[in-house]
C-alpha cells in the first residue's frame, strides 16, 4: 500500500477524523449517566478534544520528520485503536475513584473528561501530519497536498458527526460505538503496515483481535447503567421503597426524575409535586373540566395523578424523548388514556408550531433537572409563549432547584417571570428558604391575582388547610430580590449552568 498516492492518503486522514469526531460526540453520552449534560460538559469535551488533536497534530510532527514510513503510520493506529478501548476503563475508574469530588463542578468535569479522552484525541492527531510527509514527493506541490489533506480530514470530521448524531448512537448505542471505532482503527493499522507479510505484523494482528475480543467478553462490565439508551437519555427504572410504598424510579442520565407506584396512580413522591397537587386543588376549585400541559414527562407521575384524581381532566404532556414515553408504559405502568395526550417534541419547538393560545388553565414546568437545564425554555422568550397558552385566570408553575442563599437561577427565574406575568409567587415544601442549602422550589406565575390567604385555608378534594406548601412572604420575596444580581434571561443571555454553579460547589456547601 503505498500511503503517497492521494486515494490512499485521503482515506487515511477521512478514516483518523471520522474517528476522532465520533468519539468527541459519543464523549457527552459516556459521561452523561455520571455528570449529567451542561454547558460545562460540553464545554469540557470540546475544549478536550480539541488540545487532544493540537497536541498530536505538534507530536505527529515531530514524529514525521524523525520516522516517516508506514510502519509508524500502522503503530499509530494500532496504539489510537488500543486508546479508544481504553475509554470504557477508564470511565469506570474515573467514577469509582471520584476523581476530583471536592473540587469546583468546572474543575471536576474538567478532570473527568481530561483522563477519559485526551489520549485517544491526542493519538488520532498524529495520523495528519506523517501522511502529509509520506505524501510529499514534490515540494513545489506541497500547498494542493496540505490543502488537500486538510479538505479530505475536515471532511471525515463531518461525516463522523452526521453519522454519530444523526445514526450511530440510535442505532448501536454508545459502547458499541466504542468496539467499533477501535475495530476501524485496528484494521487501518494493519492494512497499512500490510501485517500479513510479517511476523511482527501478524503479532500486532494477533494483539489487536485479542483486545477486541477481551472488550467484547467483559462488554457487560463496561456496560451503561440504562434499560434504554435514546438519542436524549441513558434511562434507568430503579425499585425502592418511600414511605412505605413499593415504587419504581426513572432516573435519566445520573438524576432521579420520577417515583411512580405501580398500584396508586395518585401517590406523589417529590416535595415540588405536593406543591402542584395542593395548587392544582385550588385552582380548578370551581371549575368543571379544565386542561393541563406538562412540560417534561419524567415518569408520567403527575399527569397519572391528574388524570386519576379529576375525571374531568385534559392533560397534554410535552416530552422531547419518545424512550421516555415508552419506558414509561412498559415499565412504569402508563396506562393508555384517551385525556392524556403526548406531544414527543422539543418544548420550545412545540409552541412555535403548534402556537396554542388561551387553552390551558394550568401549565407545569417540569424539564429541569440540577446540572442539567434546557436553557432555552428558562427565557423571556419562552415564558412570553406560555403566557399566551393560558386562559385569563390560568397558572404557570415552575420548579426551580437552586441554593436559596449562594445560587442565582432561582432570582433569574423570578425576575424573569416577572417582565412576563403581573403575579409571581415563590413556593416551597415548608420555608427552606430559612433552611438555606440546595433544595427545590416552585415558581407560581399567572396574570389574574392569586388569593394566597385564601389558598392556605382551602380545604379540597385532595388537600387540608394543614398545607405542605409555603410561601415566601412578599417582603422576603423584595429582599431576594434585591440582594443579587438583576438578571433577565433572554434568548440572547442565558447563563443558567453559571448561575447554578454554586449548588455543586462541595466546598461551599461543607462550609470549607
Amino acid at each position: 500500500m503505498r500511503v503517497g498516492h492521494p486515494l490512499v492518503a485521503s482515506a487515511i486522514v477521512f478514516i483518523a477524523s471520522f474517528c476522532t469526531l465520533v468519539i468527541e460526540l459519543i464523549a457527552g453520552r459516556i459521561l452523561a449517566p455520571w455528570l449529567g449534560v451542561s454547558l460545562y460538559t460540553w464545554t469540557s469535551i470540546i475544549g478536550v478534544c480539541l488540545a487532544g488533536i493540537s497536541a498530536g497534530n505538534y507530536a505527529g510532527g515531530l514524529i514525521a520528520d524523525r520516522a516517516p514510513g508506514t510502519r509508524t503510520l500502522s503503530v499509530l493506529f494500532l496504539v489510537s485503536g488500543a486508546l479508544s478501548l481504553a475509554i470504557l476503563p477508564l470511565v469506570e475508574w474515573v467514577i469509582g475513584t471520584q476523581l476530583g469530588r471536592d473540587w469546583p463542578l468546572m474543575l471536576r468535569i474538567l478532570a473527568d473528561t481530561t483522563v477519559v479522552f485526551f489520549l485517544p484525541t491526542f493519538m488520532l492527531g498524529t495520523i495528519s501530519p506523517v501522511v502529509i510527509k509520506l505524501s510529499l514527493a514534490d515540494l513545489s506541490r506541497a500547498g494542493s497536498v496540505v490543502g488537500r489533506i486538510y479538505a479530505v480530514s475536515t471532511v471525515g470530521a463531518i461525516a463522523g458527526t452526521f453519522a454519530t448524531g444523526f445514526v450511530l448512537i440510535d442505532l448501536m448505542g454508545t459502547r458499541a460505538i466504542v468496539w467499533a471505532v477501535a475495530a476501524v482503527l485496528f484494521a487501518a493499522g494493519l492494512a497499512v503496515g500490510r501485517a500479513w507479510r510479517s511476523v511482527p505484523g501478524l503479532g500486532a494482528a494477533g494483539l489487536a483481535l485479542a483486545l477486541l475480543g477481551g472488550a467484547y467478553v467483559a462488554r457487560d462490565e463496561f456496560a451503561p447503567p440504562c434499560i434504554e439508551e435514546s438519542n436524549y437519555y441513558c434511562i434507568q427504572v430503579l425499585e425502592q421503597e418511600i414511605d412505605g410504598f413499593a415504587v419504581k424510579s426513572l432516573a435519566l442520565d445520573h438524576l432521579v426524575h420520577s417515583y411512580v407506584a405501580m398500584n396508586d396512580p395518585t401517590f406523589i413522591g417529590y416535595g415540588y409535586e405536593r406543591v402542584y397537587q395542593e395548587l392544582t386543588d385550588f385552582q380548578i376549585r370551581e371549575r368543571g373540566a379544565f386542561r393541563t400541559l406538562a412540560i417534561g414527562a419524567g415518569g408520567y407521575t403527575f399527569p397519572r395523578y391528574l388524570t386519576a384524581a379529576y375525571p374531568q381532566a385534559t392533560v397534554d404532556v410535552v416530552e422531547i424523548d419518545p424512550a421516555v414515553t415508552a419506558v414509561a408504559r412498559e415499565h412504569l405502568g402508563l396506562p393508555d388514556d384517551p385525556r392524556l395526550t403526548t406531544y414527543n417534541r422539543d418544548a420550545r419547538l412545540w409552541f412555535i408550531e403548534e402556537r396554542p393560545a388561551e387553552r390551558y388553565d394550568i401549565v407545569y414546568g417540569d424539564a429541569f433537572n440540577d446540572v442539567a437545564i434546557p436553557f432555552h425554555l428558562t427565557t423571556l422568550e419562552f415564558d412570553r409563549m406560555v403566557r399566551r397558552s393560558l386562559r385569563p385566570d390560568g397558572i404557570f408553575m415552575a420548579n426551580i432547584i437552586d441554593d436559596y442563599g449562594r445560587g442565582e437561577f432561582l432570582r433569574a427565574s423570578v425576575r424573569t417571570m416577572s417582565e412576563v406575568f403581573d403575579h409571581v409567587h415563590v413556593f416551597a415544601l415548608g420555608p427552606l428558604w430559612e433552611a438555606g442549602g440546595p433544595g427545590t422550589y416552585v415558581v407560581v406565575a399567572s396574570a389574574a391575582p392569586i388569593d394566597i390567604e385564601a389558598f392556605l385555608r382551602f380545604d379540597g378534594p385532595w388537600t387540608t388547610p394543614e398545607k405542605s406548601s409555603a410561601v415566601l412572604p412578599a417582603q422576603e420575596m423584595r429582599r431576594f430580590l434585591d440582594a443579587g444580581r438583576r438578571i433577565v434571561l433572554t434568548d440572547d443571555h442565558v447563563p443558567v449552568d453559571n448561575l447554578i454553579a454554586p449548588l455543586f460547589d462541595v466546598r461551599a456547601s461543607r462550609g470549607q
